[in-house]
């Protein structure tokens, strides 16, 4: 039966997708088509990604849905493109242009690397107009393109490392790692007021979300063949995937016991880690537990995912 038949069954699908999302889709529309390809409900991306933009789009089917919050929170990497001497009302491609100025005879690769450290760490980032951020329960966007002018306050954002791929006057190559919230329009259209002379994100690839790199996706065309062939097992990912940086507890059975019974759990934990993954000693996926004393540990959310495969060994924390 072909995966395009959406009453058709499927086994247990608890796990991630990491989708490689092409230009022209939003990621509203990649979870939609996710929804159709394994015929479940229970389907939600982690970290959007602007139509125009493309890349890695990690998607979470049934109890993975649980960990998209601490996918999102995970750091990001992007390749961007930015065009120097052209501004937009969107700082990118699929605004309208709002200026053209001249470049300075000092832009050169030199000179970018020169200004990049003043971006680097915790700065203050003013999100551009067109973002899907709201203001008194309405989207920026909505009231941009109605006429609105809003002041947008700037806000902390982390970003980690820019590195030069390609300079080509006047077209910058860029690899950018940061944190959630980061707008690399911003970035982009930031270092042209720099110079003086603008510039805007020409074109945008993230190339990692969290654990989740480029050379992990698929496209949907590959997700829809794989559902048919019954080889999509051999690209989904355990849910615990996404919760990797945690440190790892392996719980006998009587704590076993009491986190899928809500209960406060004790054992100590060396590090400072407020957060858990939790294991049985065969090795399933048990939960989060969040620290609520020096040894004291409180189920966050409590897990029951089939394995499809042999479970993944955590190591004892």
């Amino acid at each position: 039966m072909s995966a395009s038949n959406p009453t058709e069954p499927r086994g247990p699908l608890d796990g991630i997708f990491a989708i490689h999302k092409a230009a022209g889709w939003t990621s509203h529309d990649v979870v939609a088509k996710v929804r159709r390809i394994a015929h479940l409900k229970r389907v939600g991306h982690a970290g959007t990604l602007d139509p125009a933009a493309t890349g890695v789009l990690p998607v979470c089917l049934g109890q993975a849905t649980r960990v998209v919050e601490y996918l999102s929170d995970t750091g990001k990497a992007y390749r961007a493109t930015i065009t120097f001497g052209v501004e937009t009302n969107t700082y990118d491609a699929e605004g309208e242009v709002t200026a053209t100025l001249p470049l300075p005879a000092t832009l050169d690769a030199a000179a970018i690397a020169a200004v990049l450290p003043q971006f680097l760490g915790q700065i203050m980032q003013v999100p551009p107009i067109f973002s899907a951020l709201k203001r008194n329960g309405q989207r920026l966007y909505d009231l941009a393109r109605a006429g609105v002018e809003v002041q947008i306050d700037p806000r902390p954002v982390q970003i980690d490392a820019l590195t030069i791929v390609d300079w080509h006057t006047p077209t910058l190559v860029l690899d950018v790692a940061c944190g959630k919230g980061t707008y690399i329009r911003s970035l982009a259209h930031d270092l042209g007021a720099v110079f003086g002379c603008g510039a805007h994100l020409a074109a945008l690839v993230r190339t990692r979300v969290g654990p989740f790199a480029l050379a992990q996706t698929l496209s949907l065309e590959t997700l829809a063949t794989a559902f048919d062939d019954g080889t999509w097992v051999n690209h989904f990912y355990a849910p615990d995937e996404a919760l990797l940086t945690m440190p790892a507890a392996i719980l006998a059975e009587g704590n076993a016991g009491r986190l899928r019974n809500g209960q406060l759990i004790h054992f100590p934990l060396r590090g400072d880690a407020e957060q858990v993954r939790a294991y049985s000693t065969d090795g399933r996926f048990l939960g989060i537990l969040a620290r609520r004393a020096p040894d004291g540990w409180q189920p966050d959310k409590v897990f029951a995912v089939t394995p499809l495969a042999e479970p993944m060994k955590a190591a004892d924390a």
